[in-house]
């Protein structure tokens, strides 16, 4: 039986179409298995200068986001952790360094998804250009190796310090995940997408114990930037992603 699509809920609550977006993310991105427990965070900047966020609600399960169960905090208002809907200590660590210190950073999505996290523990985290997922990402990935802790505090602005540079999309953060960002919730979406696929072809082209077949630097560098000019290709993923969930899930939109 076909499940009656539920109404959008009307609602005067601020940045609707944002919050819709993100909750879509969170609920593809479960359905991917790239999630972990109740744990992980994607976050979105709502205003100029990207300090005040949207942010997941503390503990809850990717598959259950709603539009309107996401929080809207401030990255410099230490307080935030006093609120009774206080977000998780790690996601307020992570996410505040990186809205704090990377404006350019406006959406950011961070996951323990399995391959990005296995490339991440390899004594060389670097993702080679392997293939066209992967050329992608060439010179676009910045490397954190000094795993200290939960991201808290010092660990936290450290981490995102990599991120510093508007040309790198990626953190591959040492021991630990993944850290990808955009300007928008489809576009750091497409890309988290697509970092964890190339990095399952790493990963899985290694396990076969033959010789790799790697990309030229020229070759790649030319694929990354064909893919940066590929324009409707994140939003119209995300698009089709809200389509699917739209008849089989539409709570996400309320």
């Amino acid at each position: 039986m076909t499940a009656t699509p539920l109404p959008r809920r009307e609602t005067n609550i601020a940045h609707w179409a944002e919050r819709c977006d993100l909750a879509a993310a969170f609920r593809w991105t479960a359905r991917l298995g790239m999630h972990e427990s109740v744990a992980n965070h994607f976050s979105l900047a709502v205003n100029e200068d990207g300090t005040r966020f949207l942010i997941n609600p503390n503990q809850r399960h990717f598959s259950r986001i709603t539009a309107s169960s996401l929080l809207e905090i401030d990255a410099n208002d230490p307080a935030t952790m006093e609120r009774p809907d206080a977000p998780d200590p790690t996601a307020w660590g992570l996410h505040g360094a990186v809205h704090r210190l990377c404006p350019h950073a406006r959406c950011a999505m961070h996951v323990h998804s399995i391959h990005a996290t296995v490339l991440a523990c390899l004594e060389d985290p670097s993702l080679p250009p392997l293939d066209q997922n992967a050329a992608m990402f060439f010179g676009k990935v910045a490397i954190d190796q000094h795993y200290g802790g939960l991201a808290l505090g010092e660990e936290a602005e450290r981490a995102c310090e990599a991120l510093a540079d508007p040309a790198k999309t990626v953190l591959i953060m040492g021991n630990h995940g993944v850290m990808v960002v955009g300007d928008t919730v489809a576009q750091a979406f497409n890309r988290l997408y697509y970092f964890e696929r190339a990095a399952e072809t790493y990963i899985k082209a290694l396990w076969t114990g033959r010789p790799l077949r790697v990309l030229s630097d020229e070759v790649a560098a030319r694929t990354a930037a064909e893919m940066d000019d590929y324009d409707p290709f994140a939003n119209n993923h995300l698009a089709e992603l809200r389509a699917i969930l739209d008849r089989e899930a539409p709570d996400y939109a309320t």
